[in-house]
């Protein structure tokens, strides 16, 4: 991934939450949405019907959130709350250690 780079989180409740942000300008915002497209294609297909609050026992759950800034800027946030095989499972695909 170029733009997003994904951190861990653990919440009290012991969920974990996988977080990306990327601010571009529009000329780039394509090439971003892009990589959040992959990763949601990548956890829709890995683990399907397993979308929904992970509280209740789902695997994965998400936010995309596309905010225009001033100045021409662009904010993609990615947010997934996730269960630890899910994790575990992001990490062995895109290969990056959000820990």
């Amino acid at each position: 991934m170029q733009y997003l780079h994904f951190e861990l989180s653990e919440g009290d409740d012991g969920v974990l939450t996988l977080d990306a942000m990327a601010s571009t300008r529009a000329d780039s915002h394509a090439a971003v949405m892009a990589e959040a497209q992959q990763v949601l294609d990548w956890a829709w297909r890995e683990f399907p019907g397993q979308h929904g609050p992970v509280e209740e026992g789902m695997a994965w759950d998400h936010e995309l959130l596309v905010q225009e800034e001033a100045g021409g800027w662009r904010t993609v946030t990615l947010t997934l709350s996730a269960a630890a095989h899910f994790v575990e499972a992001f990490v062995r695909k895109f290969g990056e250690d959000p820990g």
